[in-house]
């Protein structure tokens, strides 16, 4: 999954970003200290996960990753090419979510580009480039879609009338995500949105302080979005610590989970993304993610697709029931381990072991 970290120049993207990767990008106070997105690879740690491999006896333990691009600031104007607008825009387009940081925070020493902090005007200017620049690429797709509609194709039919109702909603100032897409729709063909992509709003608060501001949380609910509060700055700090250091300051600070797991929690919630463990004794335990409503066949293709094509049967416990039986073994005797077909739809927090044919 890639996630890319957008907002206004000095929201404190890349701090956050440095939070969240210990990777070090350069932040400065002043636009544009990020041209190529910054690329990073966070391992998304899962406790459930820890303690079932502990107890099982796995020889090691890998998780599962989310990849953070960070992603230079947006001005107005950036649909038209302003501040490298249109390099940064198709930066975005390649991403599976967005996280648009907001500054919320009242630091006099951080230059803000338009001289106030007002969090709903930024979000509005970054929301109104994103949406210019959807409106742009519709009128490009809209003329062969049309045509081919008026040949009776019916992925075009469903497709130009999807598009027509985003252009009406884009034109009010609401986001492409609001009208979903038709299943008639060639999602492959189609035109790929910007407003379309999931957001979390991170709304860059005050150090001490641990609550999102009312106003982003209205906006965020209105439109659809996840919405998390992280002072940057102060994540960027905790993040050079040792861990058991950064939790005491956390708790000095009446902070509750670190920005990472508030930002990995908040982008999976988005896309309605599903956990579930590999784990056997003396082997690696995984953890694995699968969008909600998938079987136990697309789990065994996460996996590897040489184990979903021989798929035959799968063996499945939740989590906390191995933990609490204390082993597979015993998980049997108490009838908790089951066997699964194909069609079974996985849960939250499932164990897995797949039986297959080479």
């Amino acid at each position: 999954m890639k996630v890319g970290i957008v907002g206004m120049p000095n929201a404190g993207k890349s701090s956050l970003f440095n939070a969240l990767t210990k990777a070090g990008a350069e932040a400065a106070n002043y636009p544009f200290t990020t041209i190529e997105p910054n690329i990073a690879v966070v391992p998304v740690e899962d406790d459930r996960m820890t303690k079932v491999a502990t107890m099982i006896g796995a020889s090691d333990i890998v998780a599962d990753h989310i990849d953070f691009h960070d992603i230079a600031g947006l001005v107005k104007g950036a649909h038209e090419g302003e501040g490298l607008g249109n390099k940064f825009l198709a930066n975005i387009r390649e991403t599976d979510a967005l996280v648009h940081v907001v500054r919320a925070h009242h630091d006099d020493g951080i230059i803000h580009p338009d001289g106030s902090v007002d969090p709903l005007r930024d979000i509005e200017t970054i929301e109104t480039e994103l949406i210019f620049a959807d409106l742009e690429a519709i009128e490009k797709r809209v003329g062969k879609v049309t045509r081919d509609a008026r040949g009776g194709d019916k992925a075009a039919i469903a497709e130009q009338k999807w598009l027509e109702e985003v252009t009406e909603v884009l034109q009010t100032g609401k986001p492409a995500r609001t009208v979903p897409m038709p299943v008639d729709v060639d999602k492959g063909q189609s035109v790929q949105l910007l407003t379309a992509k999931p957001v979390l709003f991170v709304a860059n608060i005050d150090e001490g302080e641990d609550d999102v501001p009312d106003a982003v949380a209205a906006h965020a609910a209105a439109n659809g979005a996840g919405v998390v509060a992280v002072s940057s700055r102060m994540e960027a700090e905790l993040s050079e610590m040792e861990d058991e250091e950064a939790a005491s300051m956390r708790a000095e600070l009446g902070i509750g989970e670190s920005g990472l797991q508030r930002v990995v929690h908040g982008a999976f919630a988005l896309l309605n993304l599903n956990s579930f463990f590999t784990i056997g004794q003396g082997k690696r335990a995984q953890s694995w993610h699968l969008r909600d409503g998938l079987t136990a066949w697309h789990a065994a293709g996460q996996i590897h697709s040489d184990i979903q094509r021989g798929f035959v049967r799968a063996e499945v416990i939740p989590w906390d029931a191995l933990l609490d039986a204390g082993g597979y073994s015993q998980a049997r005797d108490r009838g908790t381990l089951r066997l699964e077909g194909r069609d079974y739809v996985m849960q939250d927090g499932d164990v897995l072991t797949v039986k297959f044919t080479p």
